[in-house]
């Protein structure tokens, strides 16, 4: 039976549970954990005497066990003996084993100690590397901003300096390096800012040299919209309404795509200009980018206008390089101001055009002076029309199927106000209109002056076609009638002057080709011209060549003026039909027409005063003897003269005029040579009388008495007269000489009763002069045998006129 195991002590213990393990690995599994446990402890002299001491009380009982058996004793004993053999093998074999695990323990434990402190040094050493990373990385990216502004590249550059200053240098505050940095950001960013200026001032200045250029190609861009407008509206006949920049022109030309800022001639990128916003907006500096940008601008607006233009450059450089210049200055502010909402408003965008388009009616207005001439007016015009049209460009809603489209900024929707530019081209038309009269007033004054004042010649057909289709006349026969030579009736001055009004005319409304909003003005300015030119230039110049004696100039006068009112009909006609929409309707009535009728009156009165002079100079030449002792067998000289001289200005000087003025003058010579055969002397007075030389005709006073054969005198040249009325086939002419008949009459009466009775007198004299029938029957009385009785001569004319 086992003894009972002490458990004092641990030693015991463990020597009592390793004897007793059950198997020879639980027997190790024992051993070796008690070995280190003593090893450990210093307990390993405790262990072997534990297991010593349990070895005796073994043997002990194993000797009470064997007394009883000796044979099983001794063999027993001897299996113990063997068995304490092994035991202080092992015993010794752990004695060596537990030296070797302090042995290993205390290497062990140094080792742990050399890995501890190399762990320390590493983490230190991790630790450098890494702060020592973060600092190589700062001054990289420090190195990279500036690298990034040597390369231009300004927003990169900024953004390297934010994430440097918020990302990297706040890993690194402990470092002095760190604070370095910091306090170098600020400066690092004024370089950025001024490095980008410094690009925007280079852009600016390349914007203000290629601004003259951009000018040009909008120009040009707006001369092919034009032709490509007129194209159409020779082909589509209601497209002729609509103007340029309208919203059908637009339409019509949708595909048409043209991009103003960036085509095959001209480019321009907004890249510089939106780098510097987007920098100074990160700089919190947007404002006083602002402030410098308008400066800026304002200040290249001043460079862009000279002191002064002129305007006798017959190309007009001065005025177009202006304009293109002012054009593509607007042009890149309008496009600024879509692109950059923020940067250009459009209140300081009109302020700057505004403030050039009154600079350009300035400079124009001061150099307007040396302009004399109309057709470089006209170009000038040309030039401001096409500038207008140009910068007035808007942006319009147009359809393309069922899908509406706006013409964006790309297709020139610039939109500037261009009114007082309109209003300018007013000023620039009065400048016109006056020089247009001035040049043609000297033209029609030349006309005038250097015609021959003869009926015009034309010698071939086609000559006759080309003076018949430049004037207002309509021939008297169809052109194959006609055999040439021929004569029209007018003087070379008309078909002139006819050809200067359509000049005129035209050249008027060229003023309204290309853009002019002010097209009634031109219809009111152009009639009113038209009637000073005609009533001041023509028909004044005309009626002044009316003083001249010779007749055939003055009736050639009465024939053109007589055309120039049928042609003045005509205009009235074509500046109805001339004149824009925009005027009122109705007819036009030029003021010239009236002044040619009168003017005509006064030719026509001209033709009678030199006819009657004529006629009171051969009457003048009359001598008739009143108490002559037999009649004469022929009509006199002076009689003979007088109906010569009617007839042949008839045919020849007077015979381009009209039937009813050649009647007229007829009736008015007639009835001026019978009062003057009768009446010069009792009517207009001695003096005339003595001044026309008019002594002896019947109411002179010299002539006292007058005798049959001075009455038959008397009688045959009044007859003939009336022979030479009769030839003329017209009854009103014979109504003349009724007059001149029946004092005749009365002087070859044999009584004067029938006068004095006033029913008598007024169916045998009634054309009779009141108060020369008693005067010639006075001094025809001696061959009477009565005398006449007293009366009242006054109170019975009255008489006789009222019945």
């Amino acid at each position: 039976m086992p003894y009972p195991v002490d458990q004092g002590t641990g030693t015991d213990a463990a020597a009592q549970q390793i004897v007793l393990s059950s198997s020879e690995t639980h027997y190790f599994d024992q051993l070796i954990p008690a070995i280190e446990d003593a090893g450990t402890s210093n307990k390993g002299l405790q262990l072997l005497q534990s297991l010593a001491h349990f070895s005796t009380e073994l043997e002990a009982d194993i000797e009470a066990i064997c007394s009883t058996n000796h044979q099983d004793f001794v063999s027993s004993l001897a299996q113990l003996l063997r068995v304490r053999g092994e035991s202080m093998a092992l015993t010794t074999e752990i004695l060596g084993l537990s030296q070797s695990v302090k042995t290993s323990t205390e290497t062990l434990a140094q080792e742990k100690k050399a890995l501890v402190e190399s762990r320390a040094v590493r983490q230190n050493i991790n630790e450098a590397n890494q702060a020592l990373r973060d600092c190589l990385e700062v001054l990289r990216l420090a190195n990279q901003v500036h690298d990034l502004l040597g390369k231009r590249s300004h927003y990169s550059a900024l953004r390297a300096l934010d994430e440097l200053q918020n990302v990297h240098l706040l890993k690194l505050t402990q470092y002095k390096i760190a604070d370095v940095i910091r306090k170098s950001v600020p400066v690092t960013k004024k370089l950025i800012a001024d490095a980008v200026m410094a690009d925007l001032n280079t852009w600016l200045f390349r914007i203000r040299e290629t601004s003259q250029f951009l000018g040009e190609v909008a120009f040009y861009h707006t001369e092919q919209r034009r032709a490509r407008h007129k194209d159409r509206s020779d082909k589509i006949t209601f497209l002729g309404n609509s103007k340029l920049n309208s919203a059908v022109e637009a339409a019509a030309d949708e595909d048409e795509e043209f991009d103003i800022l960036d085509n095959e001639d001209v480019q321009v990128d907004f890249t510089p200009l939106f780098e510097c916003m987007h920098i100074h907006d990160a700089l919190g500096q947007t404002e006083n980018f602002k402030v410098d940008y308008t400066t800026t601008r304002r200040q290249q607006k001043e460079l862009l206008i000279p002191p002064a233009i002129t305007l006798i450059d017959p190309e007009g450089s001065s005025l177009s390089e202006l304009l293109e210049g002012i054009a593509g200055f607007s042009i890149i502010e309008k496009a600024t101001m879509n692109k950059a909402p923020g940067l250009r408003s459009p209140a300081i965008v009109d302020e700057l055009w505004d403030s050039m388009s009154q600079t350009v009616i300035n400079l124009v207005s001061k150099a307007l002076f040396e302009v004399t001439n109309a057709e470089l007016l006209l170009k000038i015009k040309g030039i401001i029309a096409l500038f207008i049209q140009t910068m007035s460009v808007r942006a319009c809603l147009v359809m393309t199927g069922m899908v509406h489209r706006k013409l964006m900024f790309d297709q020139q929707s610039y939109g500037y106000a261009v009114r007082p530019l309109d209003f300018f081209l007013l000023t620039l038309f009065d400048k016109y209109a006056e020089l247009l009269k001035r040049r043609f007033s000297e033209d029609f004054q030349e006309i005038v002056s250097t015609d021959d004042y003869m009926p015009m010649p034309i010698h071939k057909a086609d000559e006759y076609d080309k003076v018949v289709n430049v004037s207002w006349y309509t021939p008297e026969k169809p052109r194959e009638e006609l055999r040439f030579p021929c004569v029209l009736p007018f003087s070379q001055m008309y078909p002139l002057c006819c050809i200067d009004i359509r000049n005129f005319l035209n050249q008027f409304y060229f003023f309204s080709d290309d853009h002019f909003q002010h097209l009634k003005v031109i219809d009111d300015t152009l009639r009113s011209a038209l009637d000073e030119l005609l009533c001041e230039k023509v028909c004044q110049s005309l009626v002044d060549r009316l003083c001249t004696q010779y007749l055939g100039q003055i009736v050639q006068i009465l024939i053109n003026l007589e055309h120039f009112e049928i042609a003045c009909q005509e205009l009235e006609q074509l500046l109805v039909a001339a004149r824009s929409n925009a005027s009122a309707g109705g007819t036009i009535v030029l003021k010239a027409t009236e002044e040619f009728r009168s003017s005509k009156k006064t030719a026509e009165k001209r033709i009678f005063e030199l006819v009657n002079s004529k006629i009171d100079d051969l009457i003048g030449t009359a001598e008739y003897d009143w108490t002559a002792s037999a009649p004469d067998t022929e009509p006199s000289n002076y009689m003979q003269t007088l109906t010569r001289y009617l007839s042949n200005i008839m045919n020849t000087v007077l015979l381009g005029l009209p039937t009813e003025i050649k009647e007229l003058i007829y009736f008015d010579a007639l009835s001026h040579a019978a009062t003057m055969i009768l009446v010069s002397c009792g009517q207009f007075g001695l003096q005339m009388l003595v001044d026309s030389e008019l002594q002896l005709l019947p109411l002179s006073p010299e002539v006292k008495c007058i005798n049959p054969n001075g009455v038959a005198a008397l009688a045959q040249d009044v007859q003939y007269l009336h022979e030479f009325v009769d030839t003329l086939d017209n009854p009103i002419l014979k109504e003349n000489l009724d007059e001149l008949l029946q004092t005749v009459s009365l002087m070859q009466a044999e009584s004067s009763d029938d006068f004095f009775d006033v029913a008598t007198r007024n169916k045998k004299y009634g054309r009779v002069d009141v108060m020369n029938g008693p005067i010639l029957l006075e001094k025809s009385v001696p061959h009477r045998l009565f005398k006449i009785p007293e009366f009242d001569a006054y109170a019975f004319g009255a008489e006789s006129s009222k019945e």
